[in-house]
């Protein structure tokens, strides 16, 4: 276990987790904080207050039901009423603040602000679907920030799925504290607070805001039982908690707005736990790679870390999909992804390095959002080599896209329709192919 340093200061500094996604977790900063043989004793060990978060109904199937129960300092239900603050560049369902169009959208990396800037007021919302009060859906934010939190924030609309592109995070939750860095994702459960401390002096990245059903590992099919992301890798914190007695602000995000509290105490306060939701990490290079070793090019579902199921069987209300370095051995097979019109709708980001599909023009910290049945697919350049080059086995390096896929239409915000960062001569990167066909007479 973690031994506390001293009263009012963050645990010990080097990290520990416990393995698995899932999982039903023991943990306890200080020994004898969990009570033994049941959950809500009279008096609670060491003074603690016991209090549950639950994530789904309580009649939920075992095998779907997430709650932890958490042994606390003082119970979160000891501040003050809730008042409205500014959105920012923040927003909420349904979305519908301008009229969404059917072109192709990307986007050159946001620059991190000049001015102080913490995660929260960091958040730009990009595109979202569905409604946080339905509980279906989805949203795509980028953050930027130049400084850690004084204050506090939890997510009472969905889960967020935490992708870094520049710098390193760590995330001081109620439940344990996780290190990030590029390459690397996080996924906080709806409701649970935390703060975000930079590992530099800026940070950018994207997230995932999570409306529906919880993230979970996709069903493998005839892959049989190992491969893509493995259970075992999914990393949860131990138990760590702030004994701090000064004024703290608590932002949550409720049905799409910011509101604010004030806390005479650290909110982050849990001295032991157990349950099976918890803020968890992952690192996409332990991602399992399936791919073709003969000819054409499989589906892109192929490469699901993560998946939020819809209530229509087969049919993701967000998929996370990645897309990591692997080997390139298909044979009389253009290799990048085809030329293609989907049902899905695709939020696409990249890490770091350069997707096989665009030459040009996608950057890491960018993005690029292609709606249901828009056409899109190589640019010019792509596919000129692709057709030529000669196909040996090959390996991609260096290269980590990923995409937010859904099976609702993204609608972009006004600001990712105004913004600057919006490359408006996207269109031109398709522009420049021949005619190539020749009829055999």
């Amino acid at each position: 276990m973690l031994d506390q340093v001293k009263k009012g200061s963050r645990v010990a500094a080097e990290l520990r987790y416990l393995p698995g996604f899932g999982n039903e977790h023991v943990t306890e900063a200080v020994p004898g904080a969990l009570p033994e043989g049941q959950n809500s004793p009279q008096k609670p060990p060491l003074g603690l207050y016991t209090e549950i978060l639950s994530a789904t109904a309580f009649t939920a199937p075992r095998a779907e039901n997430r709650r932890t129960w958490m042994y606390r300092i003082r119970p979160s239900a000891m501040h003050r009423r809730f008042a409205r603050l500014t959105d920012g560049l923040l927003r909420g369902g349904p979305f519908d603040e301008v009229e969404t169009p059917p072109n192709r959208l990307r986007w050159d990396p946001l620059p991190v602000p000049d001015q102080p800037t913490d995660f929260v007021d960091g958040l730009v919302t990009m595109a979202g679907n569905g409604d946080a009060a339905s509980q279906t859906g989805s949203a795509v934010h980028i953050y930027r920030a130049n400084r850690a939190m004084d204050r506090v924030f939890a997510d009472h609309d969905g889960e967020l799925l935490i992708v870094p592109q520049l710098g390193g995070l760590r995330l001081v939750t109620e439940l344990g504290v996780i290190g990030l860095d590029p390459g690397e994702i996080a996924v906080v459960p709806r409701g649970v607070k935390f703060k975000v401390e930079l590992a530099g002096t800026q940070a950018r990245g994207y997230v995932c805001e999570n409306f529906g059903a919880l993230f979970r590992l996709p069903e493998l099919g005839p892959i049989g039982s190992n491969g893509l992301a493995n259970a075992r890798d999914f990393l949860t914190p131990v138990a760590a908690y702030e004994d701090a007695e000064r004024p703290i602000q608590v932002v949550v995000k409720f049905l799409g707005k910011l509101w604010a509290a004030d806390y005479d105490h650290s909110p982050l306060d849990v001295v032991g736990w157990h349950g099976n939701l918890a803020p968890y990490k992952y690192d996409l290079a332990r991602f399992m790679a399936i791919n073709t070793v003969s000819f054409d090019h499989a589906d892109p579902s192929i490469n699901t870390v993560l998946t939020s199921p819809s209530s229509r069987p087969g049919t993701a209300n967000v998929d996370f999909v990645i897309f990591p370095p692997r080997w390139m051995v298909a044979e009389h097979t253009f290799r990048p992804p085809w030329f293609h019109r989907n049902v899905m709708s695709e939020f696409m980001g990249l890490v770091r390095g350069m997707y096989d599909a665009k030459a040009e023009g996608f950057v890491p910290g960018g993005a690029s959002l292609h709606n249901c049945m828009t056409a899109h697919g190589p640019d010019q350049t792509t596919f000129e080599r692709a057709t030529l080059e000669k196909l040996e086995p090959r390996f991609l390096a260096d290269t980590l896209a990923f995409m937010f896929e859904t099976s609702l239409v993204y609608r972009p915000t006004r600001f990712a329709l105004e913004t600057p960062a919006r490359q408006q001569d996207y269109d031109a990167c398709w522009s420049g192919f021949q005619k190539l066909f020749e009829a055999k007479s």
